[in-house]
């Protein structure tokens, strides 16, 4: 039977100040669902809340916009698909195969706490599915918990958004908090690359993240190379 992928994007617009606009890093979803999509595989889109999935401003800014995120700002029915994601209580985990959280700061105000969320990655991973994330889509994984109660993270080598990289990127002041401190905190074996803004993933057994944007085409093909 034909694999299944479940995308996780945010429905979060702005940071807390209203003025500063966020939303979903654009090419760390297009770049693994074109990945996915060249390989037969079926993919559908969740959210927090379902419905619209704003977009980050920043990431649709050259060199930042590439061609795999360009194809879904002219594309309608790829917009649609961002207009009208699922809610979590819509979807089914025994019909997945792996889970993909992706970025954009947008994440860290509601993929934490989103109970919806949780009961879907623990339900795919009890099943022997495959867990990702790439870039802030980490923080959809500080909070989830196994069936025997334990944090899915503990123990476990993982990477994520660096503190180093929001400081450069000149947006650590406005975080509402440190995710890879976040993540060290509850007992993950958190890694990144020696240098910031470069592509590296870390397997661990099922679960696959990468650090940044620019990780999320290696990080999608690692899911593959385990389903």
């Amino acid at each position: 039977m034909t694999k299944r992928i479940l995308h996780v994007v945010s429905n979060v617009a702005h940071y807390d100040d209203p003025s500063h606009l966020t939303g979903l890093w654009l090419s760390e979803l297009t770049h693994a669902w074109d990945l996915f999509a060249a390989k037969g595989l079926e993919q559908q889109i969740v959210s927090p809340k379902g419905g619209q999935s704003p977009l980050e401003p920043r990431a649709l800014k050259w060199p930042l916009l590439d061609a795999s995120a360009k194809s879904w700002l002219s594309d309608p029915a790829k917009k649609e698909r961002l207009a009208s994601t699922a809610r979590p209580d819509e979807i089914n985990p025994a019909e997945f195969d792996a889970i993909y959280f992706t970025g954009g700061h947008a994440v860290m105000w509601d993929f934490p706490d989103s109970e919806g969320l949780q009961e879907i990655t623990r339900a795919i991973w009890d099943r022997g599915g495959v867990v990702s994330a790439v870039c802030h889509g980490y923080c959809g994984l500080l909070n989830t918990r196994l069936s025997g109660g334990a944090r899915l993270v503990v123990g476990r080598r993982i990477t994520g958004f660096s503190w180093n990289e929001e400081v450069l990127a000149g947006v650590a002041k406005y975080m509402p908090y440190n995710a890879e401190a976040e993540m060290k905190r509850r007992g993950a074996n958190y890694h990144k690359a020696l240098l910031p803004f470069v592509s590296y993933v870390e397997v661990d057994g099922r679960l696959v993240t990468g650090q940044n944007p620019f990780s999320a085409k290696a990080t999608a093909k690692r899911v593959v190379e385990l389903l």
